[in-house]
């Protein structure tokens, strides 16, 4: 099983930034079939091969998602994306 784990700072208030995190959430759901839901500062995602978590704070973002056997081969284009979709919502 792959991991990424990927952190970045912020410097957007913690409502902005979940909104951000929200926007970029749907996108994803309705383009890869990712179903998704809010505990606290946390977004989990989940779907066949990937489950993962968003977790935003005051001063950065952490996504952590962890890649079933199939996905591990398709880590690094993921990992590319998911930095891309940071810089552009949330940098």
């Amino acid at each position: 099983m792959a991991v990424i784990d990927i952190q970045r700072a912020h410097s957007s208030s913690l409502k902005s930034t979940k909104a951000a995190v929200e926007k970029v959430a749907k996108a994803i759901a309705k383009e890869y079939g990712v179903d998704h839901h809010w505990d606290g500062n946390d977004l989990h995602f989940d779907r066949a091969g990937v489950k993962g978590r968003i977790s935003v704070a005051k001063n950065e973002v952490r996504v952590r998602a962890e890649l079933g056997f199939l996905m591990s081969a398709l880590k690094p284009v993921i990992e590319r994306e998911i930095e891309r979709q940071l810089d552009e919502y949330i940098a």
